[in-house]
């Protein structure tokens, strides 16, 4: 593949290509992993990366529960090959980034951050590969700054994850039937797909029609069915575990048994599902898709869909279009369709050279949108213009600010008093947190947090029942904590060994009881990026009386 560029006026060689390739790919860098920890833990990263830290399938999701919790303590091991709700490949790599970075925003973000970058190079070859170097050029250029694919970089969800391995194994797929090269790498690209969300199962019918349409000499090569061989093993940990949870309890995991038509008893209500009705998923496609693009971008990348004629973009957008009219145009599906959206306007562009003049003030305004809309604290200007609602996705309300404080006032500590735990396999990883604890020399701190707010689940999932479901710390809300105190007299938690209390109140309107417990106390507020007042802490320490 020649790496030469030829524009408009004047032919770029190709070792100015690759400058240019890496300069590219730095931006992309910079956008997605520069200040990553920043915006709230507010959408369902956190319920990816609560359960990477342990490969615990548990969240406290009350109305959905898992096989964990149903055969405590005595857990079969099928039930560590796979999830209740989702393929394990996400978790695995997160848990490593864990182990490495700590229980971070960082670490939960960085390989969707990573990953993204590597899309845009794949973009970058798949350009190259499908129309020319300067076509591949122009498509990864507006892949690394358009807002839409910087979000979901910056956020530890599936899709960044999705859309590595759908670029991947289109490359691959180009590769083989185009250039007779193996079908073997695709198949294990297939397979980590297919591990790592089910909505990769859409490569199936792409790579089918393209193969029925124009390759079906294809069908003829041994390498294609090793390929699909290959990807059935490596998925074979979730057959597995479907095959022996519908053994054990008649039905499959969660995405699963909604696909056939299940109804478990466990799984009564099905969050994630509540996508309306086919008329009104259509009704929320152009909404959702103006909400998270910029209207540049979008504009172009529909005027360049008009001179499309490239099969291979068109049916892949077409079978994904499909997949979001089943799933719903939730802002993350959407940005399946935005690499494709990046080849559609490069193959555009290239052709038209004379609108080539537009492209450094469009990749400009990508740039302050995608800044505008992830990277600044709070963004500027007016919706759709210049803001978009994908902010929102990972909003800085202040949970980083209330995680840091308690971060902060339980480092090299551990819990000198607990809570006994429902479940044996928290109970186990706490006593093992304790333990290296104690082998570190941690100071032994017998504090208590009392919350009072409508706190945002995710959020608090993340920066305050990650401390007590992992590392022991007691955390409870008022309403239990006065119960308790009813039932069993005064000074009952005192009695328990508790000695240092931690009331944490979120802006609402005042609890008496909340009141009355933090009566006398100094309060502490935890402010916001904007210098906000959002979270008030009062503290009692007995243990420390004298000492501070």
């Amino acid at each position: 593949m020649s790496l030469g560029v030829r524009w408009y006026f004047f032919t770029v060689s190709p070792s100015t290509t690759k400058k240019i390739l890496i300069a590219v790919l730095l931006i992309s860098a910079v956008l997605r992993v520069g200040w990553l920890s920043r915006g709230d833990t507010v959408n369902d990263e956190v319920f990816y990366g609560f359960r990477a830290i342990g490969l615990l399938d548990f969240d406290e999701a009350g109305k959905q529960t898992t096989p964990l919790e149903w055969f405590d303590p005595t857990l079969p091991a099928w039930t560590h090959l796979s999830f209740h709700d989702h393929p394990p490949l996400v978790f695995w790599v997160q848990h490593i980034f864990i182990k490495v970075f700590g229980e971070t925003n960082f670490a939960m973000r960085l390989p969707s951050a990573l990953l993204g970058v590597a899309s845009v190079y794949l973009v970058f070859l798949l350009g190259s590969l499908l129309f020319s170097a300067s076509a591949g050029l122009i498509s990864a250029g507006l892949l690394s700054v358009t807002l839409n694919h910087v979000y979901i970089s910056r956020v530890g969800m599936q899709e960044s994850y999705v859309i590595f391995f759908l670029l991947l194994a289109s490359y691959l797929f180009l590769r083989a039937v185009r250039e007779h090269r193996s079908f073997v790498p695709l198949g294990i690209t297939l397979g980590l797909a297919l591990l790592t969300k089910y909505n990769a199962f859409v490569l199936f019918p792409i790579f089918g029609t393209l193969l029925l349409l124009y390759y079906r000499d294809a069908f003829k090569r041994k390498d294609l069915w090793i390929s699909l061989a290959l990807a059935l093993v490596i998925f074979s940990p979730v057959i597995i575990y479907n095959l022996m949870l519908y053994k054990t309890v008649g039905h499959f995991d969660f995405q699963f048994s909604y696909v056939f038509g299940q109804h478990p008893k466990e799984w009564q209500v099905a969050p994630g599902k509540e996508i309306g009705t086919l008329v009104e998923r259509a009704q929320d496609f152009f909404p959702r898709l103006i909400g998270s693009h910029s209207w540049v971008f979008l504009l172009l990348a529909l005027v360049s869909l008009f001179f499309l004629r490239t099969p291979f973009v068109a049916i892949s957008l077409g079978y994904l279009l499909l997949l979001i009219a089943v799933i719903g145009p939730g802002f993350r599906f959407l940005t399946m369709l935005t690499p494709f959206f990046a080849l559609s306007v490069g193959a555009f562009l290239e052709k038209k050279k004379y609108l080539m003049w537009m492209l450094a003030p469009i990749l400009l305004f990508e740039v302050f949108y995608s800044v505008n809309n992830q990277i600044a604290y709070y963004p500027v200007g007016k919706a759709p213009w210049l803001s978009s609602k994908i902010r929102y996705e990972n909003y800085n309300w202040g949970y980083n600010e209330l995680g840091a404080f308690f971060e902060k006032e339980f480092a090299r500590r551990i819990p000198s008093a607990t809570f006994r735990m429902q479940y044996s396999f928290i109970e186990k990883m706490q006593d093992e947190f304790i333990t290296r604890g104690k082998r570190k020399g941690y100071e032994p701190y017998p504090a208590l947090i009392i919350t009072n707010g409508n706190f945002d689940h995710g959020a608090k999932l993340w920066k305050l029942d990650r401390l007590r479901v992992y590392h022991g710390w007691p955390i409870v809300d008022v309403q239990t904590y006065v119960q308790y105190v009813r039932e069993n007299g005064l000074g009952y938690y005192e009695k328990a060994g508790f000695k240092d209390f931690y009331y944490v109140e979120g802006n609402i309107a005042p609890d008496p009881e909340f009141i009355e417990l933090t009566k006398g106390l100094q309060p502490k507020y935890i402010h916001n990026p904007r210098g906000e007042a959002v979270f008030t802490i009062y503290e009692r320490h007995e243990s420390l009386q004298g000492k501070r």
